[in-house]
């Protein structure tokens, strides 16, 4: 009777959701986004809702064994990776302190120094959304372990209390997230260097005084690394290498204090870092997207934007895994159901990551791979890339430009339908039967869906900033 009451809620809010997103005649609107204006995006949208949607019909139906096989870990290679992390790491923060000088001594050109194009279209870009394909390759690429060991690892002076959780590594999210939205020279090559070295200096610090426990809870990369390789289906640690379903590793261990936090965050930042460039948000603080006046001008209300924007994904993510908790008849933790079903939004918002930056990075890769060539901007050509041209005549195309959308639509889609697959088997551990964990992700589920909405029109909508 339950099942059945329970089946008819979700056929209900699907029905519901279906009608309001069905393919229907639509007014179109004009815009320098150019050719994606011209594809029929609302019929894509609505098409990436329906099977987000049709994929909570099936995970009703489907029997529960079949979800968890899913994330089973299929090989595992026990393996002494120590001796090679550290020394990839040497090699990284030799490298790491090159980009310094070379930011400090190249090129003013933010599109010609190799330290800007490096971070961001390498680092912050592409190693984020390999981490989701091939594990945490932060253990090797770190610049702090290789150089902790080679002083002989000494012993923390003090102690990190443990109910600090991650919190440290969320408080820097928000600042770095502040810097890559509303500071105005984020890719000036000098002033990104002296913020990098502070933050090396910073990390080093922590990690001297308080041991390689610091890394796991403050510093944002470790944690974001850790989190995105752990729906990889690779995993990659210090003593072992093992291979399974996406999602696996957050099965394994509960999450410690913040990580839920810390997912929630990115995701709210992925969001927000979509927004913040459509016209709908530049009308929103009084800005015509036809004649904008720079970043300088708009650091408050980025700021508050970004606050707001954050703030409006915990509390609806928050309040729809508090509504299926209560839904539930034997009830765990709710601190536990909060940090634990927050981590399934990790394949939307390493999605959000692949989708928004897909079209800079295949601009600005060319730049970097120039750059990488001639580092100094001496006139060097050190990987005989002469002559060398970068192009954007792939967005001059209407059938490149499809090629690029759909592309991006797809990931959005893929990523809301992993992290439904994810949220139920979490639910699966959490709860005690097949029925309290549907309660559990009844809610979560229809704001999954709703968000695909949300995702799929970022992409379409038209863009000025």
């Amino acid at each position: 009777m339950m099942q059945n009451t329970l089946l008819r809620i979700a056929l209900g809010s699907i029905g519901y959701l279906l009608a309001l997103t069905w393919p229907c005649l639509g007014w179109a609107h004009g815009s320098e986004g150019g050719f994606v204006l011209l594809l029929p995006t609302d019929v894509y949208m609505m098409a990436g809702v329906q099977v987000v949607a049709l994929t909570f019909l099936l995970l009703v139906l489907v029997r529960d064994a079949w979800i968890i096989r899913l994330f089973d870990t299929a090989v595992r290679w026990q393996l002494d990776l120590t001796g090679s992390q550290a020394v990839i790491s040497l090699i990284s923060f030799a490298l790491m302190v090159l980009a310094l000088c070379v930011g400090f001594a190249g090129s003013r050109d933010p599109l010609s120094n190799m330290l800007p194009l490096s971070f961001w279209t390498i680092g912050w870009v592409a190693l984020v959304c390999l981490a989701g394909i091939f594990g945490n390759l932060w253990l090797w690429l770190n610049p702090w372990t290789g150089l902790y060991r080679l002083v002989g690892a000494p012993d923390p002076i003090l102690q990190l209390p443990e109910r600090l959780g991650v919190w440290p590594a969320c408080v820097m999210l928000l600042a770095f997230s502040a810097f890559l939205l509303a500071y105005p020279a984020t890719d000036d090559p000098a002033i990104l260097a002296t913020y990098l070295g502070a933050y090396w200096v910073l990390h080093m610090l922590g990690l001297v005084l308080f041991g390689p426990i610091w890394l796991q809870r403050a510093e944002i990369a470790t944690v974001l690394f850790d989190l995105y390789g752990r729906i990889s289906p690779v995993y990659l640690g210090s003593h072992q290498i093992a291979l399974g379903g996406p999602g696996a590793q957050i099965l394994q261990h509960a999450p410690v204090a913040g990580l839920g936090g810390f997912a929630l965050l990115l995701l709210g930042l992925g969001s927000f870092d979509g927004i913040n460039e459509t016209f709908w948000w530049l009308a929103r603080i009084g800005i015509n997207p036809l004649e904008f006046p720079g970043r300088s001008a708009v650091i408050v209300p980025t700021l508050i934007g970004l606050a707001l924007g954050c703030l409006l994904v915990v509390f609806t993510v928050g309040f729809a895994i508090w509504l299926g908790w209560t839904l539930m008849g034997q009830k765990p933790n709710l601190k536990l159901v909060l940090n634990w079903m927050a981590l399934s939004l990790l394949p939307i918002a390493l999605a959000y990551h692949f989708a928004h930056y897909l079209p800079s990075f295949l601009v600005y890769s060319q730049y970097a791979l120039a750059a990488l060539s001639d580092p100094f901007a001496t006139g060097a050509d050190l990987l005989g890339l002469q002559p060398f041209y970068v192009t954007t005549g792939f967005f001059n195309r209407i059938d490149t430009v499809r090629v690029i959308w759909l592309s991006q639509a797809g990931a959005v889609v893929f990523g809301h339908i992993w992290s439904l697959l994810l949220s139920h088997a979490i639910a699966l551990k959490l709860a005690e039967t097949g029925k309290d964990a549907l309660k559990l992700t009844l809610p979560l589920s229809v704001m999954m869906i709703s968000y695909t909405f949300l995702g799929l029109w970022l992409l379409a909508a038209a863009k000025g900033a």
